[in-house]
């Protein structure tokens, strides 16, 4: 042109349509990056999934959404005691341990957790309804048994599932929304609060914690209220598999007396379909599904913003509840002998057959199970508070009552005997002839001397009760002494925590007469330092200790080849963990 020539960019900056270069408003400066409170690990998914809000690393042609998460943990392990030989710590007193206590040096690389997210598209173009689901295994399970990995089977740790489940939100305002989910997640009674800490394989058994995964179906509702503390109330309800967590047996055959009467069998009688304990690993529990009704379970959320500032997640407090049943059953063939009955018409010689005439067809009995938690989780800038207490009867299957199985009341029974289960495991079913007249479950049977009649019982099966708790506190550091959040001193947390489980006395003398675990608790305190987003190093030093409860005859149990009323375990374990 007239006024030379002009030089354009490769690449023009072109204005949107009905603007101008000067009329655009300035960009605003990023926020300053900041290091966030310490987050409680929330496993329960409390607020409603939005459509679309899944952002994918994958995407199929069908339009699913995938994003795959996961870590590996690597641990080094010093215990000062370790009696079952775990790479985990349990209560103390389930065994003797020789001299020495048995001190034990683990090394782990089986910390292996795979999963990922899932959200599918509506086909009806639904802009309410979100579908999600995820699925999620680990390599902490059980160890292979086949015959080309014998030898190195401590190396050859096997995939476990641990969540499967669909989730259905619909949306039905910007502030309401309800769900379903049908699958394996974490059970609402218990599990919305767990602890931080670097022992995860266990994560404080028999120690306070309360946690379990469950198949179930649960549906929840969500309503915001808003306000300057954004309140948010969630209740939600489900029914569960009733699992009990059985030990299981390896008896194939039920001891009886001999006696000289024809009706009298051998001195051993075959119980049909026990197998023991690879009966009850391979096949699952009984007793849960045989009483012929779901577990009941719920909890109420209550959510709201504690601490306003940036990066502190919300506040939750927490009630949650739970009911179930079990059935234990007694075939036919496995009903005992009664020593020393008086005669009945069946047997007139020695009324060993007693028994087995008040329950001609077999026997079953049932007992209950409930609990109840309060639970709060309160996050701040500076420290993030966490806490659970627990209460309740037979808690053995979410690693509360000092893992404890059922007991048989035998109290008023005479002529007492033991019979095995259908599924073979512990504890047996006590018969006996009732003194006090006042259980249920009995039959009665004519006798030919002593009395006209004599009522022929089943003990009832309790768990043990129970209660206990936990509290956790996470101090950001980084944050607390002002680190650069860009710098190589951003990641560094400490945590301090407090578990205590704890069975009534009286229950453990019924367990064990000559006397049992009674109270366990945990101090703990792990240092962890986040090197970047991936990589994180951490140690944890814990004590573990357990106390016994005297047995009827004020004995204790052994530990170190003595009795003993406390033992503990000074527990060392340094870990890093890379996480994708």
């Amino acid at each position: 042109t007239a006024a030379g020539a002009r030089l354009m960019p490769a690449v023009a900056a072109v204005p949107a349509q009905g603007t101008t270069p000067a009329a655009q408003a300035p960009a605003k400066p990023a926020a300053p990056p900041i290091i966030p409170a310490v987050a409680p690990i929330r496993v329960l998914q409390s607020a409603p999934a939005k459509p679309g809000g899944l952002v994918p690393d994958i995407k199929l042609g069908s339009g699913a959404k995938l994003k795959p998460y996961g870590f590996f943990k690597t641990s080094v392990v010093y215990d000062t005691s370790n009696q079952q030989g775990n790479d985990f710590p349990l209560p103390g007193f389930l065994g003797d341990t020789g001299p020495g206590g048995s001190p034990e040096f683990h090394l782990k690389a089986r910390g292996l957790r795979i999963g990922t997210n899932f959200e599918w598209p509506d086909i009806a173009g639904s802009k309410n309804l979100a579908i999600t689901g995820r699925l999620e295994f680990d390599f902490e399970g059980n160890f292979t048994r086949v015959s080309n990995r014998n030898i190195s089977a401590i190396r050859s740790s096997q995939p476990s599932i641990r969540l499967a489940w669909v989730r259905l939100d619909n949306n039905v305002s910007d502030k309401t929304a309800w769900w379903v989910l049908l699958g394996q997640d974490w059970t609402p009674f218990g599990s919305s609060t767990l602890p931080n800490l670097l022992e995860t394989t266990g994560l404080g058994i028999g120690f306070g914690s309360l946690y379990e995964r469950n198949p179930q179906v649960r549906v929840g509702l969500s309503h915001n209220f808003g306000g300057s503390r954004n309140f948010t109330f969630i209740p939600e309800v489900a029914v569960v598999l009733p699992a009990f967590g059985n030990l299981p047996g390896n008896t194939l055959t039920v001891a009886v007396p001999a006696c000289a009467a024809t009706p009298c069998p051998a001195t051993t009688v075959p119980v049909a379909g026990v197998t023991g304990v690879e009966n009850q690993l391979a096949y699952g529990e009984r007793q849960g599904v045989d009483s012929e009704r779901p577990e009941i379970e719920g909890r109420l959320v209550w959510q709201f913003q504690l601490d306003k500032a940036k990066g502190v997640a919300p506040a939750q407090f927490i009630v949650s509840g739970m009911y179930a049943k079990r059935r234990p059953i007694i075939i036919a063939s496995a009903v005992p002998l009664c020593v020393g009955c008086p005669d009945d018409p069946v047997d007139t010689t020695d009324g060993a057959n007693t028994f087995r005439t008040a329950f001609p067809t077999g026997a079953e009995i049932e007992s209950n199970r409930y609990g109840a938690t309060a639970e709060i989780q309160l996050p701040t800038r500076y420290v993030t508070f966490l806490a659970k207490y627990y209460n309740g009867r037979d808690l053995r299957f979410w690693f509360a009552s000092q893992v404890y199985t059922q007991f048989n009341n035998t109290i008023g029974l005479t002529n007492t005997a033991t019979a095995t289960t259908i599924d073979g495991t512990a504890p047996g079913v006590v018969f006996g002839i009732d003194t006090t007249g006042l259980r249920s479950n009995c039959q009665t049977v004519p006798v030919l001397a002593g009395a006209s009649t004599v009522d022929v019982c089943t003990a009832e099966q309790f768990g043990g009760r129970t209660h206990g708790g936990f509290v956790n506190l996470g101090f950001p550091l980084s944050r607390i002494f002002n680190a650069d959040p860009a710098g190589r001193h951003a990641g560094w947390t400490l945590y301090l925590h407090y578990g205590y489980d704890a069975v009534y006395a009286r229950d453990v003398r019924r367990f064990s007469p000559a006397g049992g675990r009674g109270r366990s608790d945990l101090m703990a305190g792990n240092i962890q330092y986040k090197l970047n987003q991936y990589v994180t190093f951490g140690y944890e030093g814990s004590l573990y200790r357990t106390r016994a409860y005297h047995g009827t005859a004020f004995q204790f149990p052994l530990f170190r080849g003595t009795p003993q009323q406390a033992m503990h375990d000074f527990r060392s374990e340094f870990a890093t963990i890379f996480t994708f």
